[in-house]
Order: structure tokens, then C-alpha cells, then sequence
């Protein structure tokens, strides 16, 4: 009896709505915009905050990032053409941090040169990367063909060479890739591999590595390029002297990060008093970057909802218009017996019809604009199972709330009233 009645509601509900379809329609816009916005906006928020922190979890939540900085006063101080300047991490640095934290796994020292590539007729600068196997471990990146340095190569002080995709193709082209030997500066190297880069920012850390990375044995790169390094401006020579421009601190276990962090900075502070480095850590960055993740789509959901806000005002506007018009049908219907809580439940299907169609279709155009962004701008986008529940949830509670008022005024007209009114 129950179903039918409810059945018999639906029905007349829907034959209401459609003798005004106009009306019907341009009620439900409000809904069906704001919907849309709540999806593609936290679509949007969701892809560009998951981007940032995928690159910050590449670099690893057990990494610590020591970074060689050049000193504001060394930069402001006017030098003559041949001076030169000292500064940033030293390899006795690593020395210190390996033997006096029981925490550190390992450390991978960093050494970078600028040098430019040249096979054949192809040319390319590179940022030369001098370091040890274990870089390939703590900074994952695919290797695509050949492998990756090993230890026995640092101990032969080999002359190998592991290229990114980037700088292979073009310094390669179509060639075969592995086994070219490839000269840098005065030297020459045999390539072994390649791996994929991703440069970029990572949240508020540059990633280490580069588009046009080359890497090879750090023990190689101190014997042919030494600590020294000139750039040669107009009118002068700057001189640099820079052991390790980064250092890449494992540590054993997440808990004991930032306890770490601190610690090799209170130990840095006691040798570099003009404080010529910098201390990075991905996993306070992770964690800054998901609560401001958190703060955003919470922004861009209550911007949104403010849409959904104006749809429902619009239901309520029009609903009420309808119980104007329909006086005199509420007053029949109360007069043949017809109970409060089925006006109630009358006027309610039809502002839950309205903003579930409204909500059905502000979902399609929500899942659809993402994807024209992500044609259009080339942003990624992710639509959450999260996004689609909230939207259609408000979608329902702004067709019962809004709803509410409109459905109680038109229970309580009096019947007799309600039968004289023209």
C-alpha cells in the first residue's frame, strides 16, 4: 500500500513538472552548474595537487636533501676578475654524518660539472653528474636501455658514461644508443645507459636531477675537474671552489627523519658559519603539501557549493510560486481527505525530481570538463570517487532543504481558505 502510494506520488509529481518544462528546466540550471563546478574544480585541485606530490614522493620519505648555496654576502661582495669564492658542503661533511648518526643508511655524495657533449657533429651542454651507484637507488628513475653504474665501475674508475633520455636523442638521434663513445670537454666516455628524467619542481624542492644529466663515477669526476670551477663572464673570470654541491642522506626508518634533519643541521651550523647550504626534507614537504591539498579543495568545494547554494534558493523561489498557483488544488485535495504529511510528501518528490535530474546531468557535464582541460591546457585532472558522492549528496540535501519550507506552507494553508482562492 505503501509503494503505491509513494508510486502514485512520483507519477503526479512528474506530470506537475512537465506541463511547465521551461520552468522546470531553468530551475534545475542551478543545480546542474553547480554540480558541474564542484566536480571539475576538485578534479582540478585534485590532479594539480597530486602531481606535486607524486614528485615529492620520488625523492623518497626517508631522504634528507643537503644542497650547496652560494652565501648572499659572497654574491654581494664586489670581487676583482680573478678572485674566488669557497663555499657549500664538504666531503669531510659526509665523513661527519655517516659516523655520527646511527640513523643514516647511507649517503650519496653529489658533485656537478658543466661541460658540453659532443658526438659526431651533434653538441649539447650537460650538467656532468658525479656521484656513486647508490644514486640510481635513492633517486628512482627508469633505466630504458643499458644499466645504471655499479660499484665495480667506481672502484675501476672507469670512463662510463649513463645519459638521460633527453640527452640521448639528442645527441644520439637514431643511432644505436649503447656503446657510442662520447666526449665531454677534453674527455671521453662510453655510454652504458639511459634512464628517464623527470625535471621539475617538487612542492617547494627541486628535484635532483635534470633534463641534461650525464652521470659518472664521482671518483672520476674529481680527478678530471677537481673542486675548481671558472665561468667565464664579460671583462672577468669567476672562480668557484665547491667539494659537493649535494648530498643525499638515507635515512632507516621514516620516524627517524626529522629527528635526523635536525641533527645535521645543528652539525653543519658548527663548520659552516656563513651557513652556504641548505637542508631539504621530502617528508615534511609530503606533509605540508597534503594538509595545503586539504585547505584547497576545501576552498574550491565551498566556492563550488556556493553554486549548488543558488540553485536550491531558486528551487525553494520556484516552489513556492507553485504552491501560489496550486491554492485551490491543495485545498481540494485537503478537503477530500488528503493529510498534511502528504502535501508534505507531494511537494518534496518534485523538489527531489528536480535536483536529482539536475544533479544527474551536472555530473555528466562535471566529468565532462575535466577532460576538455586536460585537452585544452594539457593540466592533469583527477575526478575522485569523493567529488562525485559530495556533488550528488548536495545535489539530493538541496532538493529536501530547499524543499522543506515550500512543502510545510502549502500543509498548513486552510483548507477552506485554500478552496476560495482564485
Amino acid at each position: 500500500m505503501m509503494t503505491r502510494r509513494v508510486y502514485r506520488s512520483i507519477r503526479l509529481g512528474l506530470k506537475t513538472l512537465t506541463l511547465h518544462k521551461l520552468r522546470s528546466f531553468l530551475t534545475m540550471l542551478g543545480v546542474v552548474f553547480g554540480v558541474a563546478s564542484v566536480v571539475a574544480m576538485l578534479a582540478v585541485g585534485e590532479g594539480a595537487s597530486r602531481e606535486a606530490l607524486d614528485q615529492i614522493r620520488k625523492l623518497g620519505s626517508t631522504n634528507i636533501m643537503l644542497t650547496s648555496v652560494k652565501p648572499v654576502e659572497t654574491e654581494a661582495r664586489t670581487v676583482s676578475p680573478w678572485s674566488m669564492s669557497m663555499y657549500g658542503l664538504l666531503y669531510e661533511d659526509q665523513r661527519r654524518a655517516q659516523e655520527a648518526f646511527a640513523t643514516i643508511r647511507r649517503t650519496v655524495p653529489v658533485k656537478i660539472i658543466r661541460k658540453e657533449g659532443r658526438l659526431g657533429a651533434r653538441k649539447l651542454d650537460l650538467r656532468i653528474v658525479g656521484t656513486t651507484p647508490d644514486w640510481f637507488d635513492l633517486v628512482r628513475r627508469d633505466v630504458i636501455a643499458g644499466r645504471a653504474l655499479t660499484a665495480r665501475d667506481a672502484e675501476r674508475r672507469a670512463s662510463l658514461v649513463v645519459l638521460t633520455e633527453f640527452g640521448a636523442r639528442r645527441l644520439l638521434a637514431t643511432e644505436q644508443t649503447i656503446g657510442h663513445t662520447l666526449r665531454i670537454g677534453g674527455e671521453y666516455y662510453e655510454v652504458i645507459g639511459i634512464v628517464q628524467s623527470e625535471a621539475g619542481q617538487g612542492g617547494a624542492m627541486q628535484t635532483p636531477d635534470q633534463q641534461i644529466d650525464a652521470y659518472i663515477p664521482i671518483e672520476v669526476a674529481r680527478e678530471r675537474y677537481g673542486d675548481i670551477s671558472q665561468i667565464v663572464t664579460s671583462g672577468s673570470i669567476l672562480r668557484e671552489s665547491v667539494e659537493l654541491h649535494q648530498l643525499i642522506v638515507e635515512v632507516d626508518q621514516v620516524e627517524h627523519v626529522e629527528a635526523t634533519a635536525a641533527g645535521l643541521e645543528s652539525m653543519l651550523r658548527r663548520f659552516h658559519p656563513r651557513m652556504d647550504y641548505r637542508i631539504s626534507v621530502p617528508l615534511g614537504l609530503l606533509r605540508e603539501a597534503e594538509a595545503t591539498k586539504r585547505r584547497f579543495n576545501i576552498v574550491l568545494g565551498s566556492i563550488a557549493g556556493i553554486s549548488l547554494l543558488v540553485g536550491g534558493i531558486g528551487i525553494m523561489n520556484i516552489m513556492l510560486a507553485s504552491v501560489t498557483e496550486r491554492t485551490r488544488e491543495i485545498g481540494i485535495r485537503r478537503a477530500v481527505g488528503a493529510k498534511r504529511s502528504q502535501i508534505i510528501t507531494q511537494f518534496l518528490i518534485e523538489t527531489t525530481v528536480l535536483s536529482t535530474t539536475g544533479g544527474a546531468v551536472g555530473l555528466a557535464l562535471g566529468l565532462t570538463i575535466p577532460w576538455i582541460i586536460e585537452l585544452a591546457a594539457d593540466m592533469p585532472t583527477v575526478v575522485t570517487g569523493y567529488s562525485l558522492v559530495l556533488a550528488v549528496g548536495i545535489s539530493l540535501s538541496v532538493g529536501l532543504v530547499f524543499g522543506i519550507y515550500p512543502a510545510r506552507h502549502a500543509a498548513n494553508l486552510d483548507p477552506i481558505e485554500a478552496l476560495r482562492h482564485e
